[in-house]
């Protein structure tokens, strides 16, 4: 049945239900091969209001002032180049300058959780996803350790996998998210991937997994599934 509303007019309240009850349907139709949930960290396990990143994004200015020994004018100016050619600004360091990510990634990594807290629902929400739910992120396997506790997520996934366990190929490369499942042991095409960022989506789409686009706005784009502005609510569609 279809439901047509004069213009201004606001669906009633049984209109709403019947949509919600048909989103929730083909959200769980979408997902019902998934056996494994792929959780990107930053700005998708936390909300982007945290502005965890500011933090991370000043430190890898001033590392990369003070390895290369630049201004920080510069400095910046490097670490959105190498980010737009090599996925992440590690991956630029290291492939044209030699670099030992170790320490670079304990500087950058080194920040203030502080306005990260705990989120009960959203730990309900993924606890009761069925199969294997694994953290995979551009950052350290530390680092998202870390901030999965600061959540109150600890102990809710299977795994925690950092760049290091991509042999430090980064997001969006089809080789580093190849390399996560393998070691995951686990098959791309019964896998979803949850992701702030548009362009580590498309990798995982090309190799078969559900893709969801997790930010405050949508982005339409052929290799996004699906996208939303609170995870915990989404999640609890699915089971």
């Amino acid at each position: 049945m279809i439901s047509r509303f004069a213009p201004g007019c606001k669906p009633g309240p049984i209109a709403r239900f019947v949509a919600l009850a048909y989103a929730r349907a083909m959200a769980r139709r979408d997902f019902a091969h998934v056996t494994t949930w792929v959780f990107d960290l930053d700005n998708t396990l936390y909300p982007p209001e945290a502005r965890l990143f500011d933090q991370i994004e000043a430190r890898m200015t001033a590392f990369v002032r003070d390895f290369l020994g630049v201004s920080a004018a510069e400095a910046d100016r490097i670490r959105h180049e190498y980010w737009r050619e090599h996925g992440t600004t590690l991956a630029g360091l290291m492939r044209r300058h030699d670099m030992d990510p170790g320490p670079y990634l304990r500087a950058v990594h080194d920040i203030s959780l502080d306005h990260l807290a705990p989120d009960p629902a959203l730990r309900a929400a993924i606890a009761r996803l069925p199969g294997r739910r694994i953290v995979y992120t551009n950052g350290s396997g530390d680092y998202a350790a870390r901030v999965v506790a600061a959540r109150g997520l600890a102990g809710v996934f299977d795994a925690i996998y950092g760049v290091e366990h991509a042999g430090f190929r980064p997001k969006p490369e089809a080789a580093a998210f190849a390399a996560v499942l393998e070691r995951d042991g686990s098959e791309a095409g019964r896998a979803a991937m949850f992701e702030d960022d548009p362009r580590n989506l498309a990798a995982p789409h090309a190799m078969g997994m559900r893709t969801v686009h997790v930010a405050p706005a949508p982005v339409r784009a052929a290799h996004i599934h699906h996208h939303t502005d609170d995870l915990g609510r989404f999640l609890k569609r699915l089971v």
